[in-house]
């Protein structure tokens, strides 16, 4: 007889389970985050922010609108303009800033040869940034 017990001299092998051991490091990491994020130290400041004041003006004096009109005349800054007027306003608003922006606007029975002609005039004048505002039909 082998030994003292009544067995029959069989052993289980050994088993290792690893999911306990996950279960129990993802609750570590969890209490181990929790602990940190309520060690943090907050410090607040008191601060006097200067509160926010609207615009002084809201007419843009760096753009120059040009809007035609039904009978083929040209309204810049509500004032009517001939052509040759308009473009010596031009070169004076341009010489003061070469990076001025224009806006062309037309009514909508004007023809399209007319727009390219104010659009061809404004690029002889050198001026790169040139927009069309234009708004949705009215039904």
């Amino acid at each position: 007889m082998h030994g003292s017990g009544g067995g029959s001299g069989t052993y289980k092998k050994a088993r290792i389970e690893i999911i306990p051991l996950i279960d129990v490091m993802f609750f570590l990491l969890a209490s181990f985050i929790m602990v940190s994020l309520s060690m943090q130290k907050l410090q607040v400041l008191k601060m006097d922010l200067p509160t926010a004041v609207p615009p002084k003006s809201t007419t843009k004096p760096d753009v120059f609108d040009i809007e035609i009109l039904r009978d083929v005349t040209y309204r810049v800054d509500k004032k009517l303009y001939s052509l040759p007027e308009m473009e010596r306003e031009l070169d004076k608003r341009y010489a003061a800033n070469t990076n001025l922006p224009v806006y062309i606007k037309a009514d909508q029975n004007v023809t399209h040869g007319v727009v390219m002609n104010i659009l061809d005039t404004v690029k002889a004048h050198k001026i790169s940034k040139v927009s069309f505002a234009i708004e949705a039909p009215k039904e």
